[in-house]
């Protein structure tokens, strides 16, 4: 599940850099919001006729207890097994007996779970995720061996994986007080002491319908979802929330380095992260740049770090750079890259910090600026095509405290962003600005 999460929130930081030519819609959504709170957007496609339906609640890593990680993470697990109408595992067995797909996600800000599926079977999703969002059944023989699922996940996913166990060391170092530095999946420890009353009160307190999002795209009209939502959604009472915290990171003061060496590495690798702003936390009027910026940086082989560190000097295999900016709380933007083989790490690293302190000190051109923004905008066709990526992106956008608007003001906004934007979303972010630089090296085994 940890790969999936990082393959699906990668798919969303994609689309943010996503747009159609100036002025035109992305999606053309029709939106309307439930007597009891919960917002409901609906895409139509017709292409085949399939529908995605897709719930997002919008609570997630980091909305956990302090010293009780995982819990989000650990509760999605949960979810498929079994409700006061369904035994563990009729859920799943029912959506496969229908031809369809489903998975589940959780990050740090949200959680999701989605259903592919024939469009005549849309009625039967709705059905039984409205009900396992009020009729959850927990008992300690389904929480008991799920939490040796969750360990294992982790045991592959992070502790047999060098650059993984790397990541939760940089986190860990980059925040210093949000809690984006505690890993989605949680610390080993804290999962092996969460109890039935942990994961029953992250549930009552956050799977509510006006803490939720319903995001259906396909093969359906909002004529055949506004009755189906009411029918379904509509008659669960809203659920007095929990007051969020409202987490604020401090400038940072010193540099940080983290170093891991493992026999099990066979590529070095380098990288540095900034703290940024993101879409609602900061100063967010410099995200449009943020993102044009991550695509001269790095969008595609004529981007400026891999054209000069990959293909003309050859100082690197890989390099280049990235921007999370779909976040509630602060976001990244991050450099990287690797030697060749037999090369020199050192080497490497002098060459990417030599085109930092040339991006700092130049900025960037109109001309790459245009050329990032035509990029970009032309990749929107690829979005409008797919029946599962406007579930996404919407409930991507709406769980973080977006609007549809601004999801559909995305190809004049991304477009209006010049040069002179981006150079001073360049002073902001870079200039004099403290930053955490991670290696990763093999050691030779003992």
């Amino acid at each position: 599940m940890a790969r999936i999460v990082q393959i699906f929130v990668t798919s969303c930081m994609l689309f943010a850099g996503i747009a159609a030519p100036a002025h035109a819609a992305v999606f053309n959504p029709q939106s309307f919001t439930l007597d009891n709170g919960m917002q409901v957007v609906v895409v139509t496609n017709r292409r085949v006729p399939v529908v995605t339906h897709m719930i997002w609640y919008k609570v997630g890593a980091m909305d956990e207890p302090p010293g009780k990680s995982g819990l989000a993470h650990y509760l999605e697990h949960l979810m498929f097994k079994g409700t006061k109408t369904l035994k563990p595992g009729e859920f799943s067995a029912i959506v496969a007996r229908n031809g369809g797909q489903e998975n589940a996600f959780t990050s740090q800000d949200y959680t999701g779970y989605y259903q592919s599926v024939a469009a005549d079977r849309l009625e039967l999703m709705m059905k039984l995720e409205a009900d396992r969002m009020t009729n959850l059944v927990l008992t300690d023989a389904a929480i008991e061996p799920e939490r040796q699922v969750v360990i294992e996940e982790r045991r592959s996913r992070i502790d047999n994986d060098p650059s993984a166990m790397l990541g939760e060391q940089v986190a860990a170092a980059l925040y210093q007080n949000h809690p984006y530095r505690n890993p989605i999946i949680g610390w080993r420890h804290e999962i092996e002491t969460r109890s039935r009353q942990d994961l029953l009160d992250f549930y009552r307190h956050w799977y509510a319908p006006n803490n939720a999002v319903l995001v259906i795209s396909g093969d359906v009209t909002v004529d055949i979802v506004r009755p189906l939502a009411e029918k379904y959604y509509g008659v669960i009472p809203a659920r007095k929330l929990p007051k969020r915290v409202v987490w604020r990171e401090p400038p940072p003061a010193a540099d940080r380095h983290v170093v891991l060496k493992d026999p099990r590495v066979r590529q070095p690798a380098w990288s540095r992260r900034f703290l940024a702003p993101s879409q609602v936390y900061g100063q967010s009027e410099h995200a449009y740049a943020l993102r044009v910026l991550g695509e001269i940086l790095s969008g595609g082989a004529t981007s400026r770090l891999h054209r000069t560190l990959v293909v003309e000097d050859k100082i690197a295999v890989s390099a280049g750079a990235w921007y999370n900016g779909r976040t509630r709380g602060p976001g990244t933007f991050g450099f990287y890259a690797s030697p060749p083989p037999d090369g020199d790490i050192d080497a490497t690293i002098a060459a990417v910090n030599a085109q930092i302190d040339t991006l700092i000190a130049d900025g960037v051109t109109e001309e790459e600026v245009a050329k990032a923004v035509r990029q970009l905008q032309d990749s929107a066709v690829y979005a409008r095509d797919s029946y599962r990526t406007p579930a996404r992106v919407f409930g991507a956008a709406l769980a973080i405290g977006r609007t549809v608007a601004d999801v559909e003001a995305w190809p004049e906004r991304i477009g209006a962003v010049d040069a002179g934007a981006v150079n001073r979303a360049i002073e902001f972010v870079f200039k004099n600005r403290r930053s955490v630089t991670a290696l990763l090296l093999p050691k030779p085994a003992s």
